[in-house]
């Protein structure tokens, strides 16, 4: 393929060519510059449409580039420019500098099982967010040559080429010989089944075991284990990792990343469950010569568990909740609620409440990653029937949407201390399209989830470099949300809250709101709107000790907010 643009030449007007970095059959890289932002760039330029199989690709490009156009997350390029000129087809893309796993592969060989379990996580980490999108999407082609090695270590995944976002269950056409053999899972190539988050799961084993061993997978062969499993001096337990990343029936498998990357970060208590299911297989003579005994204490079980599942009700479980002492006894008892029944939500909602967020001496509350992995542990458990606990609990529609709605603004507000916009945006979303909550919460739902959606964009430049992201929408929403009386509207928590997200977000973004357009009286007028709901919304609230140190901590925060305002307006008259 000739190379049609050359060194220097202006691509709409702003990307400066600067030279070839890559070529493949049907395309070329090139390394541009926006000089106006002083920013590089990758830019893949598509053969003309009159060449052979260019139609083909140049349609794949533009499915891949609009997947990636809808998506955010640091271990993703972002694509910020589909540029269509004379014939050829250019997209541009975040540069990438590095190598590729493969490369490193093949000049280093295998990475410590160390610098393994961190790439691992990282992995989990991305494709959990492509799973968690709305309608997730499923990557489906997970390999070394499709993963990018920075200078810092930390990866990147490019090439979305085969990427889909789910279908309806009944689809049949897209797990036809898609994947790279040795990587890709046994749906992709019997032509039979769904792709779904387990086959990325899949591929991603193939990945970390050739990581690890720096042996190749090799090509499926189904009548024994899908890739050479030989343990080369792995740990036991991220053999047993591995072994069950690869297992056929994407059922055996881990059911979400999230659940993998958990396995990744404890992979020593995997060594444990490991050995101890070596002694078990060792002593399974013993059951036969034991069978009568076990037959009997069996009978003595079944009884026994009759006669507790009799006296432990649901209710009794609540009862236990509200009499625990310590925070470790209450959430034993919010589990064994759930247990008992995953389809009520109450045991959920006391977890989340009582547990994740209680208020703590100095009246934060701190919703820590410990907590949020065990509640999607909680969730992500399965029934006797194989159905998950939050597939139980969605049959409940109004107990679900419930729990999404106090879940999404706990994430939003309380995880790890400073809120997690984005991890918050799913439940909230949830909660914005419920049919039984009440409109006031279905309305805050949708603005915090739109809040959510670009907070971290505020104040930044486009990705072409050209344009900053408006802060007067960005007040409007705020303004919106602490409108109107929330202690009747939800309850004084979640009025507190708002109201201390506005003054804290007056406070770190008071300069950026002025140059916005908003005025420091406006800023001043919501300061002061805030201190007369607490004179007038909170009558007859109880004042426990909990609320009463939020109120102290929202004073706080108007304060410092008052005193950035005048700060910053005395600067600007020195000016």
């Amino acid at each position: 393929m000739s190379i049609l643009l050359e060194t220097g030449t202006i691509i709409d007007g702003k990307y400066k060519i600067l030279h070839q970095i890559g070529q493949g059959g049907m395309s070329v890289v090139y390394l541009a510059i926006n000089e106006k932002a002083n920013k590089t760039w990758a830019v893949k330029e598509v053969r003309s449409k009159t060449e052979l199989g260019a139609e083909i690709v140049r349609e794949r490009l533009m499915a891949e580039t609009e997947l990636l156009k809808r998506l955010r997350h640091p271990r993703l390029p972002a694509i910020v420019d589909v540029i269509d000129e004379g014939g050829s087809l250019l997209i541009v893309m975040d540069y990438i500098e590095g190598r590729s796993l493969k490369e490193v592969l093949e000049l280093e060989g295998a990475r410590s099982q160390e610098q393994t379990l961190l790439w691992g996580k990282q992995l989990c980490e991305v494709l959990s967010y492509l799973h968690e999108q709305d309608p997730p999407v499923i990557y489906r082609d997970m390999k070394p040559s499709n993963i990018m090695v920075q200078p810092d270590g930390s990866l990147k995944l490019i090439d979305f080429g085969t990427a889909r976002e789910i279908r309806e269950v009944n689809a049949r056409d897209d797990t036809v010989c898609l994947g790279t053999p040795g990587y890709a899972a046994p749906e992709q190539w019997e032509g039979c089944g769904q792709t779904d988050a387990r086959t990325d799961i899949y591929c991603l084993g193939a990945v970390l075991f050739e990581t690890v061993t720096g042996q190749e997978p090799g090509m499926l062969s189904f009548c024994r284990e899908p890739f050479p499993l030989q343990k080369s001096g792995l740990s036991a337990g991220l053999w047993e990792i591995l072994r069950k990343c690869a297992r056929r029936d994407p059922k055996e498998r881990f059911q979400s990343c999230r659940e993998l990357a958990y396995a990744l970060e404890h992979y020593k208590e995997m060594d444990l469950h490991w050995r101890r299911m070596q002694k078990k297989r060792l002593g399974i003579f013993l059951i036969t010569a034991a069978a009568f005994l076990l037959c009997f204490f069996g009978a003595f079980y079944a009884w026994h568990m009759e006669r507790k599942l009799e006296k432990d009700t649901y209710q009794t479980w609540l009862e236990r909740i509200a009499s625990a002492v310590t925070l470790e006894e209450r959430a034993e008892a919010c589990e064994g609620a759930i247990r008992l029944n995953p389809g009520r939500a109450e045991g959920y909602l006391e977890l989340l409440n009582q547990v994740i967020l209680a208020v703590e001496e100095d009246g934060a509350v701190s919703f820590t990653r410990e907590e949020d992995e065990r509640l999607r542990a909680i969730l992500n458990q399965r029934t006797a029937e194989g159905k998950t606990y939050e597939m139980h609990l969605k049959e409940n529609q109004e107990g679900y949407e419930r729990l999404a709605y106090e879940l999404g603004l706990a994430y939003y507000y309380d995880y790890e201390g400073e809120g997690s916009k984005s991890y918050g945006v799913k439940w909230l979303n949830i909660a914005a399209g419920s049919g039984t909550l009440p409109e006031a919460c279905r309305e805050r739902a949708l603005r915090l989830g739109t809040i959510g959606a670009y907070y971290s964009q505020l104040g930044q430049v486009n990705r072409a470099g050209d344009e900053k992201l408006s802060y007067e929408d960005y007040w409007e929403d705020l303004t919106a949300l602490a409108s109107g009386n929330l202690v009747r509207l939800d309850n004084a928590v979640t009025a507190l809250r708002m109201y201390q997200e506005l003054a804290a977000q007056i406070h770190g973004h008071a300069l950026e709101f002025l140059q916005a357009g908003i005025s420091k009286g406006e800023m001043e007028e919501e300061l002061g709107k805030i201190r007369q709901h607490l004179k007038t919304d909170f009558a007859g609230v109880n004042w426990e000790e909990g609320l009463r140190e939020m109120q102290s901590r929202l004073m706080m925060l108007l304060q410092e907010a008052e005193r950035q305002l005048d700060m910053i307006d005395g600067e600007r008259q020195k000016e």
